[in-house]
């Protein structure tokens, strides 16, 4: 892949204080473009600034977007690396096949990723505990309203440097189990990145917030008991010694998080049970004492303890309140690897310069 390079002449002075999370964007940013008969071509980094659609652009009418999420991180040295990037590549080509969107080579999505940290490397951020967020994204911009597979696309990719994503950092969150509304149902889009799970979810989070808690805890959409995943994240319970999380059979987003504390779990020794378990599962293991750590997994906020579960009107502690051994360590390892400071043993970071 070519990629041409427009460099701003007006750079933006950086960011001072707290980040804060996806309010601050970087001089620069990927944009390339799909036509039918011509597939992806004109790839390009040009100055951060609005892009120009069409009024009847497909995606405003009919949601065929799809985006990722993934960071770079500046390690004590210097160097900036990122973590897992063909993992998210991947899970964009899953994204784009089930919404009809043609895909882009593993290797160009991760170019393009490296071509823009390179570019904008002065906006990694080097205090503890903040990165540089990295938003792909692809809209269907064909100018037509009639449902169907655009023959227009653009792809690009956008960067941020934040800080933590949850207010409350490594502090546990509250949890509020819904059982009113559904997240995602089998055979939809719920083990894809597109924005319309999100938005479906959004009535949900204002009700949680309303009554004072972080997130939502989704059931299955059919039954309404099986647990699923977090607003923003997997999430995964320690039971009688256990580790247990919900399978990604169609449902459920297949976390690059979620995958490397599986890979670090089984690794330490611990059973990892990837299956179907329910609500009441876990409200009873939390009776009989043997609910010892709850924490959420994402690319965001890393690890997020959970202090608290609330399901119907009975609400559990867990561990105290307090974040637990075995989510500290996970947090510290997978973070440790991020930012360099622990090695690399698993092969999963990506030098960028």
């Amino acid at each position: 892949m070519q990629i041409k390079y427009e460099l701003t002449k007006t750079p933006k002075q950086k960011p001072t204080g707290a980040l804060g999370f996806g309010h601050i964007f970087s001089d620069h940013m990927f944009v390339m473009d799909y036509k039918t008969g011509l597939g992806w071509h004109n790839a390009r980094i040009v100055p951060y600034a609005p892009i120009e659609l069409d009024p009847s652009a497909l995606v405003f009418h009919y949601a065929q977007e799809c985006f990722e999420g993934l960071k770079a991180y500046r390690t004590e040295s210097g160097d900036i690396q990122l973590f897992r990037p063909e993992k998210n590549a991947l899970r964009m080509q899953s994204t784009h096949k089930r919404l009809c969107i043609p895909e882009i080579p593993v290797e160009d999505f991760v170019d393009a990723i490296k071509a823009l940290v390179a570019v904008d490397a002065d906006w990694v951020p080097s205090e503890p505990d903040t990165s540089l967020y990295i938003r792909p994204f692809t809209i269907a911009t064909e100018p037509v309203l009639g449902v169907k597979a655009a023959d227009e696309y653009k792809f690009m990719v956008i960067c941020s440097p934040s800080g933590a994503y949850y207010a409350e950092g490594m502090n546990p969150v509250k949890i509020y189990v819904e059982d009113e509304y559904v997240r995602a149902t089998p055979g939809g889009t719920g083990y894809i990145k597109c924005g319309g799970n999100y938005a479906a979810s959004i009535a949900a989070g204002e009700k949680a917030h309303d009554l004072g808690y972080s997130q939502v805890l989704w059931l299955d959409g059919v039954e309404r008991k099986y647990v699923e995943e977090v607003g923003s994240m997997n999430i995964m319970f320690k039971m009688n010694g256990e580790i247990y999380t919900a399978p990604t059979v169609g449902t459920v987003l297949p976390g690059i998080t979620r995958m490397s504390c599986i890979e670090l779990l089984k690794d330490w020794g611990y059973k990892v049970n990837e299956t179907r378990f329910s609500i009441d599962d876990v409200m009873k293991a939390a009776e009989d004492g043997k609910l010892e750590e709850v924490f959420g997994t994402g690319t965001a906020a890393v690890i997020s303890p959970v202090g608290a579960l609330t399901y119907k009107d009975e609400t559990v502690t867990i561990n105290g309140g307090k974040t637990g051994e075995l989510t500290q360590r996970l947090y510290d390892t997978l973070t440790g690897i991020q930012f360099g400071k622990i090695e690399d043993n698993m092969g999963w970071t990506v030098k960028v310069k």
